[in-house]
């Protein structure tokens, strides 16, 4: 199990200014990454370092941005303003998980300007719905990699959490500090946060230095 992504989520208005000004903040472009049909969400991507990505995702009006949990996550986030949506973890094999909390994976798709398909499994939506600060999980079922889409120029360096490092190991069934290769979580009280557990910011390593974004 490794860090996959992390998403950051915007109103259907905000998307382009979200998109243009982090994007010049990294030093780098993203990619149309297309709708989520299931879902009710569309996103563009940016490609990071290290086999990551960020997402940008902002709700459409469509019924499934109400009924379906991860359109629920991110009508939420966007509803409040934007910001840092969850963080995501990927498997080779998401079985065990849903063994774990009993259920199955949902299957989601979506298709890139160009036509090319990406489809994978996703659990624990409902959870992080929930609690923001816990990530969800994610199984690719195509090659092709949201992090190949075009030149990565940069790379993670630490994500800032109100939250509690005990509830996400118990959470993932992992230490949190060995699911995250060398990037560096720092958990705040989230006290200081109005009680609110999610991620606070994202420090990235780039040409232009290192840019935290909030």
């Amino acid at each position: 199990m490794r860090l996959d992504h992390i998403s950051y989520a915007a109103s259907h208005e905000q998307l382009a200014d979200v998109v243009q000004r982090i994007g010049s903040r990294i030093g780098s472009a993203f990619i149309d990454g297309g709708i989520h049909p299931r879902f009710g969400t569309r996103n563009f991507t940016l490609p990071l370092n290290n086999g990551h990505y960020l997402e940008v995702v902002c709700p459409l009006e469509h019924p499934a941005a109400e009924s379906s949990p991860f359109g629920k996550m991110v009508s939420q986030r966007a509803n409040e303003g934007g910001g840092w949506l969850t963080w995501v973890l990927s498997t080779d094999d998401i079985s065990p998980i849903e063994k774990r909390l009993e259920r199955n994976a949902v299957d989601g798709h979506r298709s890139r300007p160009d036509g090319t398909e990406l489809r994978w499994k996703q659990i624990g939506v409902l959870d992080t719905l929930e609690d923001f600060q816990l990530p969800f999980f994610i199984q690719w079922l195509t090659k092709a990699h949201p992090s190949s889409d075009g030149k990565a120029v940069a790379e993670i360096l630490k994500i800032e959490i109100a939250g509690k490092k005990t509830i996400i190991d118990e959470w993932t069934n992992f230490s949190s500090s060995n699911l995250l290769d060398n990037i560096n979580i720092e958990f705040k009280n989230n006290l200081d946060n109005e009680g609110e557990s999610r991620i606070l910011a994202v420090h990235f390593k780039t040409p232009l230095g290192v840019v935290i974004i909030d």
